[in-house]
């Protein structure tokens, strides 16, 4: 090489160096004034983390900012929610449709850039964080899902989908016992196509992650199974770069990469501070480290051209990448039709036809059967029609009757399974399902009621993502018996309810059962759960009584009155209709005029138009006797202020369940009596 060539090489070199801490202080610059401007945020994660984050947007990640749901796109998730400037700063400088405006809205009414990113897939946001450690987790079932369907669909020489996921994940993640679960789970999977970056900056709200948080992180993931890479300064952009190399050429690992950042990089007095954490840094500070940054004070939100355009390559880069892999989908049409065809459904998030055709229909003369032993028959006589209805338990599935039968556990090197081990890790199962969710499956994952305490974080978030996650609750009542007050659900359907866009159904026998799950899987916007009993009920004889389609509804009438209006409504939910339907014979043959309500879903109800409601809950019969065995919060909507309940304003106690239902009060006869008492007889 001669001077003349080294020298220009030397100041490609250069040019090329001062152009990536241009882009990376444009970051910085970004965040910095939108947090300012909206006097409330997160400013040092951002000016920390930007420097990591710039090197696997620009280098690694594979996305396409024009078309964001393109289905081998690598994801993306900045689980460290709080810092979401660094996103959106991303977002707008690589082209995606998020306008500089509305950066400058950050964290206002209405805008596209609130205070921590909600799912938004359009404009390139792979899921909704926030909670520390959600999107940790997420990111597990995303790697899950796409192992499985990477499982289900390719083929030798057509690999339709080999993305990886990505996250930037922080130190108050890592605190976050949701991620130590499935960060166990992953590393037990040898989930290779997950890369996490962690931005080890040594500051939480409190100031120095010392008051707390001293075991050595890389040692605990290495102990749970993953590759784990230190990146001493997380401005040295060549170490962060063959660190990323490394962590996808990895086949058999996780990856986590603990990069040494400091938060609020840049400026001189917040640097390394929790003062730089939570609050704006003050315009005399900005002012201050934008000199020290080489930024000009004016204009705010500064973008330079040069910056703009070495970001905006993304787009080509993401078409060239988008095209090849269409011209990929393409031969893969030609050599698979069958599979191309299943494929085309799966994107469009359709449900193969006819598969509801599979839903067993049971009778009375079948025997009694537990609501989870009749989910479990529905589950399996529906799995071979819906390739993209997977799960598992928490380590309870031969209790929650959640194991497709003749199918293998999703495990590593098989991850064609359909059967999933959570293991004891509620929390961390939830998440995962919000992950598989979000990437086209329709997951569902089981454990007993009482333990739904530890997802309810997950549940919510799936309901405000509008997500299609099932989420499977045995054990729902008292009646689970002999293990006691600590097992025996009391409060949680109450609070399940308090659920905006969460579908909780409460089926009354095996045949309501087989509905709730036509209406979890057929459902489009949003999570929903199963309230299953351990007992065994009767199976409801719909010769006699109504068919158990109302269950769609919400509330339907049961049994009625015999050509009477009726005196007393009778409403009831899961194992108590079957009681409710007992009194209703007893004071029938005492010539009172009863109709029974089996009402397993508010929500559904609560969708219903007021004539219907009307309809089965007349507004002029005020004698209304609602019977659940749980706390009663919410039923003076249904029963009115001349109503009463037979439920549980206690805890449960150890003993038969059959004794229970004696001594709560929930028996046929009980039920009888007090709707003698609300006619005044």
């Amino acid at each position: 090489m001669d001077g003349h060539t080294a020298a220009q090489t030397s100041n490609d070199a250069l040019a090329a160096a001062a152009l990536d801490q241009l882009c990376i202080n444009t970051i910085r610059g970004l965040a910095m004034d939108a947090v300012e401007k909206a006097n409330s945020g997160h400013p040092g994660l951002p000016m920390g983390a930007a420097s990591m984050a710039y090197v696997l947007w620009t280098r690694h990640l594979r996305y396409d900012p024009l078309k964001p749901a393109w289905p081998n796109r690598d994801r993306f998730i900045l689980s460290a929610g709080h810092g979401c400037m660094l996103l959106y700063s991303l977002l707008h400088l690589t082209g995606y449709d998020l306008s500089l405006d509305e950066i400058k809205q950050f964290r206002q009414w209405g805008s596209e850039t609130p205070g921590h990113p909600e799912y938004h897939l359009e404009r390139g946001i792979e899921t909704t964080t926030g909670p520390l450690g959600q999107g940790f987790a997420n990111g597990v079932g995303m790697a899950i899902a796409q192992r499985y369907l990477a499982a289900h669909f390719n083929r030798p020489g057509h690999e339709l989908l080999d993305y990886n996921i990505y996250a930037i994940v922080s130190d108050g993640d890592l605190m976050e016992g949701v991620a130590s679960e499935a960060a166990s789970l992953a590393g037990h999977l040898g989930l290779s196509n997950l890369v996490y970056l962690y931005d080890s900056n040594h500051i939480s709200i409190e100031g120095s992650t010392d008051l707390a948080f001293t075991e050595d992180r890389g040692k605990r993931f290495e102990a749970y199974g993953w590759f784990v890479q230190q990146v001493g300064d997380g401005n040295d952009l060549e170490a962060i770069d063959r660190a990323l190399a490394a962590a996808k050429a990895e086949k058999d690992r996780p990856s986590i990469i603990v990069t040494r950042t400091h938060i609020g990089y840049g400026s001189p007095n917040k640097h390394d501070t929790a003062a730089a954490h939570g609050s704006p840094l003050g315009e005399e500070e900005i002012a201050l480290t934008k000199k020290n940054l080489g930024l000009p004070l004016e204009p705010k939100f500064y973008i330079p051209e040069e910056a703009l355009a070495h970001f905006r390559k993304a787009i080509q880069w993401g078409e060239k990448a988008e095209t090849a892999w269409r011209e990929r989908l393409e031969a893969y049409r030609r050599a698979f039709p069958d599979l191309a065809a299943e494929w085309d459904r799966y994107v469009r998030g359709e449900l193969p036809a006819g598969w509801e055709a599979k839903l067993p229909v049971f009778k009375p003369s079948d025997g009694a059967l537990a609501t989870r032993q009749a989910s479990g028959k529905v589950l399996n006589a529906i799995s071979s029609s819906l390739p993209t209805l997977l799960g598992g338990s928490a380590d309870l599935a031969p209790s929650t009757n959640t194991m497709i039968k003749d199918e293998p556990a999703f495990e590593k090197g098989h991850y064609e399974g359909r059967n999933f081990h959570f293991g004891v890790r509620e929390h961390a199962m939830g998440s995962i399902l919000n992950g598989m969710a979000l990437s086209g499956l329709i997951p569902y994952g089981a454990t007993f009621m009482i333990f739904s305490d530890y997802m309810r974080p997950t549940i919510r978030l799936a309901a405000m993502m509008r997500i299609h996650s099932i989420f499977v609750y045995t054990h729902d009542s008292i009646f689970l018996g002999e293990d006691g007050p600590t097992h025996q659900p009391i409060e949680q359907l109450a609070s399940l309810r308090a659920i905006p866009n969460l579908c909780l159904m409460r089926p009354a026998d095996a045949n309501e059962t087989a509905v709730a799950w036509r209406v979890a899987i057929e459902r489009r916007d949003g999570p929903a759960a199963l309230a299953l009993t351990r007992q065994k009920l009767p199976v409801i004889d719909r010769e006699k009584y109504a068919s158990a389609e109302g269950l769609a509804q919400g509330a339907y009438i049961l049994a009625d009155s015999k050509g009477k209006r009726p005196e007393v409504l009778l409403i009831a939910s899961g194992s108590e209709v079957s009681v409710a339907l007992e009194a209703y014979e007893k004071l029938t043959a005492e010539g009172v005029a009863a109709r029974v309500v089996s009402m397993p879903s508010w929500d559904l109800f609560e969708k219903q138009s007021q004539a219907y409601k009307d309809d089965v809950l007349p507004p002029l019969t005020t004698a209304r006797l609602a019977i659940e065995a749980a706390y009663p919060l919410g039923w003076d909507r249904y029963i009115g202020p001349h109503g009463a309940t037979i439920a549980m304003t206690r805890y449960g106690a150890s003993g038969p369940y059959k004794v229970l239902a004696e001594k709560f009060g929930f028996t046929a006869a009980n039920v009888a009596e007090q709707a003698h008492k609300l006619l005044g007889r």
